[in-house]
């Protein structure tokens, strides 16, 4: 059996930002990727773009310094970037590895992968911490007939069997998709949840430029008001064609049917909650906070006060039912949930919602396991292309430090 001193488990840009810093330290690590270098990124649907501008790319000694910083990077460039990354520092990926398991065992872990067995005295995990799909249990109430897929399977607007589209979720990605395939003359049914909103640009300055700036990004999990709170929609708008507004009020102007949370298929017809009201009213709260937030910032850097216009009132009306006849698919665009316990043997290592117990990226049960790229692993910014590097390079230093290499900062 092989055996490496560090094993970084995911090839995208996690596990890279995390081998770039191992190496600057001097660790001998090795990457494992099941297909290829940003396959995660990969696997998105067609017309997928960043949310956020190019110029928050910020992996460890690599700053995005292409020719349009304030572009949003479709999927494909996404992933050549990072292979460009991967190249440069001569990141030691082995594509097309699953690993299936890992278990403790002498060096200190064993990995189980589609490429034999592999030791290592410490392990790395950067597979994101969203990788199953959520649906909620009225799916199950679905037609057999009807096709129901995760947002995982969405490719495009054509690969749908013909008919209207019910899109359950009305989180980022619902909101995309219920907006693309809108443009391509579906028939679109929104089931909507609660979902932060905020306007793309704010006194000349990209919402992102804000969130950084307010420190809304630097918030750490603990400053929640309850740990189901890292289970929110982030806040709603897109990159999309140069970046535009994308809520719900701009998807009903547009055309699109919005329904309140989905209850179910019972007797022909499609049930909804009539909560829209409700869900609308939690986001332009959410909108209401940051417009206050931006205001506070704005004055503690010594800038002009930028205008934010109040949300216009909203008709709440909505469907409760709809007939299913007529309908091709449906998506569920929910989130995910962390699915560490599905494939790895320490049910302790994991919180109630599924999360690692960690400091600092350090497994707070499990001697040599790291975690990196997890959502509020230490603050809002850990997943992000924006603030993963800042955790990697603490992660490195950390298992630099364990295995009595060169600090990761020398």
């Amino acid at each position: 059996m092989e055996h490496v001193d560090v094993l970084v488990v995911g090839g995208g840009s996690a596990g890279l930002a995390v081998s770039h810093e191992l190496g600057r330290a001097g660790v001998e690590h090795v990457v494992l990727e099941r297909g290829r270098v940003g396959q995660t990124w990969r696997d998105r649907w067609d017309t997928f773009c960043l949310v956020t501008p190019n110029w928050s790319v910020r992996l460890p000694g690599s700053p995005y310094d292409g020719p349009e910083p304030d572009g949003f990077l479709p999927r494909d460039e996404i992933a050549e970037h990072l292979e460009r990354y991967a190249a440069g520092f001569g990141a030691p990926v082995r594509e097309g590895v699953d690993v299936v398991t890992i278990e403790s065992g002498p060096p200190g872990f064993v990995a189980h992968t589609s490429a034999g067995q592999l030791g290592a005295r410490v392990v790395v995990l950067g597979t994101g911490t969203f990788r199953r799909p959520y649906r909620p249990a009225e799916a199950a109430t679905l037609p057999v007939g009807l096709p129901a897929l995760d947002v995982t399977a969405y490719r495009n607007a054509d690969a749908l069997p013909p008919g209207r589209v019910l899109i359950v979720g009305s989180g980022q990605s619902g909101c995309q998709i219920a907006e693309e395939l809108h443009k391509a003359g579906r028939d679109v049914v929104l089931s909507c949840g609660r979902a932060p909103w905020v306007p793309r640009r704010i006194g000349g300055h990209d919402i992102f430029w804000w969130l950084v700036e307010t420190g809304f990004l630097s918030q750490p999990a603990d400053q929640l008001p309850t740990p189901m709170a890292r289970l929110n929609a982030n806040p709603l708008t897109t990159g999309h064609g140069g970046g535009h507004d994308l809520h719900l009020r701009t998807l009903r102007a547009m055309g699109v049917t919005l329904a309140g949370r989905f209850r179910g298929a019972d007797g022909g017809t499609l049930a909804f909650d009539p909560d829209l009201a409700e869900s609308v009213a939690w986001g332009d709260a959410r909108h209401a906070e940051l417009a206050a937030l931006v205001r506070r910032t704005a004055g503690r850097l010594g800038i002009p006060e930028p205008e934010i216009a109040d949300p216009p009132p909203f008709d709440p009306a909505a469907p409760d039912r709809i007939p299913i006849d007529g309908f091709g698919a449906v998506l569920f665009t929910g989130g995910f949930r962390p699915d560490y316990r599905s494939w790895l043997p320490w049910p302790d290592a994991f919180d109630e919602l599924g999360f690692p117990r960690q400091v600092d990226g350090a497994s707070s049960s499990v001697d040599g396991l790291y975690f990196i790229g997890v959502h509020f692993m230490r603050t809002r910014a850990s997943s992000i292309l924006a603030g993963v590097g800042e955790d990697a390079a603490i992660v490195a230093r950390s298992i630099a430090h364990r295995l009595g290499a060169a600090p990761a900062d020398a």
